[in-house]
């Protein structure tokens, strides 16, 4: 069974608004009903777990009957940070999943995941165990200078680099026992952590699988202005 973790349990501060940028709408949709949608279209995916944040449990409710989202199957309440959200959803699971289940994580607030990225990141956890989105890095990377952070003798390779973001995939099992290792010793949970870096510092090799330009991460107006951009161009054929 592949199951789909949706963590919604941000504030969003630097969007600027009154509610939660997972629940603005956009052409009359919440955003995070646009993230669902893609999930529950993917014949890949069985079953969707939304993290949510504290309050608004209901209102995700509400929203999975209006727009007919079947898939979705448990709403849990979200913690202080993404680490403790996804944390939450992961220990969720425990007695509804089976160690070899695949569980992708993804942010709510990137909703415009392509079917293609889906099915290439829980084709690859399948295979190795776990599975990140990427993409290659095009600008170049210079390190600033440790005595003087306005110079640079230093760059990094960009052909070296992976962008990475979600959905990511992790067999259920592996999940389960680095988010226990990571609480208990408490590494690679605070600050921009996430399951991904988590991982890295727990010692876990990652594969990398296809990502997307259009999978962009709506944090500021400028994001929502381009999502909007993406959704004009394509509405006459994914849009109801």
């Amino acid at each position: 069974m592949n199951i789909a973790i949706i963590i919604a349990g941000g504030i969003g501060n630097r969007m600027g608004q009154d509610i939660p940028k997972q629940f603005i709408n956009v052409y009359d949709k919440p955003i995070l009903i646009y993230t669902l949608e893609s999930f529950q279209r993917h014949p890949k995916v069985d079953a969707i777990e939304v993290v949510c944040l504290e309050g608004w449990e209901m209102m995700v409710q509400a929203y999975a009957n209006q727009y007919n989202l079947t898939k979705l199957k448990w709403i849990v309440t979200g913690g202080k940070s993404a680490q403790e959200s996804i944390r939450n959803g992961v220990y969720y699971l425990k007695d509804k999943c089976c160690d070899d289940d695949i569980v992708i994580i993804h942010d709510g607030i990137r909703p415009l995941v392509e079917a293609s990225v889906l099915t290439d990141v829980v084709e690859k956890a399948s295979i190795y165990g776990n599975a990140v989105t990427s993409m290659p890095y095009n600008e170049q990377i210079f390190v600033m200078d440790a005595t003087d952070e306005n110079t640079t003798t230093k760059y990094v390779p960009r052909d070296t680099l992976r962008r990475v973001s979600t959905p990511q995939a992790y067999m259920y099992k592996l999940l389960d026992e680095k988010y226990h290792e990571a609480f208990k010793r408490e590494i690679g949970i605070y600050g921009s952590s996430y399951t991904n870096t988590m991982m890295v510092d727990l010692g876990v090799r990652l594969y990398f699988a296809s990502g997307s330009d259009r999978n962009i991460k709506l944090t500021t107006k400028d994001d929502l202005e381009l999502f909007k951009s993406y959704i004009a161009m394509d509405k006459d054929k994914w849009l109801k």
